[in-house]
């Protein structure tokens, strides 16, 4: 298991937000490969002691990481052609043809079903001539995951037979797991299913590669979790009596948030909910295997919206917006004193943000985790918690987060009289925004703080990974080829030596 305690309690460091997607290279989306390594690289000479990342799974439509199709699986989009050379699982001259992906966005519809070409010629190459060793490696990746991967690799595989159809609408005897439907579909779509066994072992073998380099330079990988799942995904195909879901597979009430700072109309994410009372029940069984397997990823774990584990909102199923919802209370203190006696620990922060009423702080205290300090909300209120003055030790700061606009680009949207309440707090002229918000970041006392990788390059709202407001366009932006520079990562070493941040 990853550490738990001990790193926890690192006193002050710095990390850098930047998912693998977002990393350069010639496959239109950023992997596992050469690149990680330079800029792995590039954050241990920035003082960097984290790496936060995106959540790790499968994803849906609009190619959003926390519209997870999977709990425990990996996106194999993420996995690195040249790694796949570099094992001989793929013919050394195979990406001589690779098409000319564009730079500076991740060119998903054309990446996908590219990527897909280059796995499915590495299975063939894995069953007509791979040794002893690789095929020892894969039984055994196939053994340790047989909890979850059976069921993944069963559901992509069918997936696919149904053109990608969502569960729901499949055969009614194999949508709803009839023993003879499944094991007639086992038997026609059995080598579908080991190729999804292998794309996953690709992914959870080169991940393994890049965290051992990562903690190799000193540095700890903070990952994602996201409360929800797609509707349409295995976990909820597979364990249907965990979700409130109607007779025919269909949510009865789905999740979102009420209005709040990035929509008036709140937001109506539609990820079906779960039967807490069940969870409880079995134990938070499902829970445990789930923050388990991915703490095996990572060493620290964010767990996304936090709050709905004090009282999550309810959505209607039907409802267009999430206005018309409703405050529902979650086990909370129940469900982390089952994870705390099962993993020995909490090595997990909490995203925090949105409308925390007293019943979430009060969460938050009992369970003792670090929460979330975002300096692009600091200046909207008279004093708010957001301010450096008001930080405690036990949070992390961040300039903004996935959801934010970039550093550059949320100043330049203020009013005037925004911008002068920003420069007169931060004693600066606004001309580098970005550097006086990490400045501020690296000087408070929360014991850790993040800066995305967008800021540190000083870039506008055309870099934004997320705008929760657009349906489209998200998840994107890439670092350039030359990003990792030697002169940022100087300032920002420096900076960390002067506010005891640095290694």
């Amino acid at each position: 298991m990853c550490p738990t305690g001990a790193s926890l309690k690192r006193p002050r460091s710095a990390g850098v937000l930047l998912h693998p997607t977002s990393l350069p290279g010639p496959f239109g989306v950023g992997d596992l490969g050469p690149a990680a390594d330079r800029f792995l690289d590039w954050a241990a000479s920035a003082g960097f002691t984290l790496w936060q990342v995106l959540p790790l799974g499968p994803t849906g439509a609009g190619n959003s990481p926390y519209g997870c199709a999977s709990a425990f699986a990996g996106n194999v989009l993420l996995v690195s052609p040249d790694e796949v050379v570099r094992e001989d699982l793929l013919a050394s001259d195979a990406l001589g043809g690779t098409p000319g992906f564009p730079e500076g966005h991740a060119a998903f519809d054309r990446a996908i079903p590219w990527k897909d070409g280059i796995l499915r010629a590495s299975f063939e190459r894995f069953r007509s001539r791979a040794g002893s060793t690789l095929r020892d490696d894969f039984a055994a990746f196939s053994a340790s995951e047989a909890a979850w991967l059976p069921d993944w690799a069963f559901f992509s595989a069918a997936k696919a037979r149904f053109g990608g159809a969502p569960w729901w609408s499949w055969d009614a005897e194999l949508a709803s797991r009839k023993p003879a439907a499944l094991a007639r579909a086992r038997r026609e779509l059995a080598e579908e299913i080991e190729f999804q066994k292998f794309a996953q072992f690709l992914f959870f073998r080169q991940w393994a590669r890049v965290k051992r380099a990562a903690n190799a330079r000193g540095i700890l990988v903070l990952g994602d979790v996201p409360i929800y799942l797609s509707l349409d995904s295995a976990d909820v195909w597979a364990d249907r009596d965990l979700f409130e879901l109607d007779s025919k597979g269909r949510p009865v009430a789905v999740s979102g948030v009420p209005p709040d700072y990035f929509s008036p109309t709140g937001q109506l994410w539609g990820n079906p909910l779960y039967r807490w009372d069940l969870m409880e029940e079995g134990g938070f069984a499902w829970w445990i295997r789930r923050l388990s397997a991915n703490l095996r990823l990572c060493d620290l774990l964010r767990i996304d919206h936090f709050r709905a584990f004090a009282a999550y909102w309810s959505v209607p199923a039907g409802e267009k917006t999430a206005l018309n919802g409703q405050w529902v209370p979650a086990p909370g203190e129940k469900l982390f004193a089952a994870v705390r006696a099962a993993l020995g620990g909490l090595p997990i922060i909490a995203e925090d943000l949105g409308v925390i009423t007293p019943d979430v702080k009060a969460l938050l205290e009992t369970v003792g985790v670090p929460g979330m300090k975002v300096l692009q909300f600091a200046f909207y209120e008279p004093d708010s918690d957001y301010l450096p003055h008001r930080h405690v030790p036990n949070a992390v700061v961040y300039t903004g987060t996935h959801d934010n606009d970039t550093a550059r680009g949320w100043f330049e949207k203020l009013t005037a009289e925004e911008k002068g309440r920003v420069c007169d707090y931060l004693g600066c002229d606004g001309r580098a925004i970005e550097w006086d918000l990490i400045r501020a970041a690296y000087a408070s006392v929360c014991e850790r703080a993040v800066v995305p990788m967008q800021d540190i390059l000083g870039l506008g709202s055309e870099a934004r990974m997320n705008n929760p407001a657009e349906p489209g366009g998200n998840w994107s932006w890439r670092a350039p080829a030359d990003a990792f520079r030697p002169d940022l990562a100087a300032h920002l070493a420096r900076l960390g030596q002067l506010t005891a941040r640095g290694r």
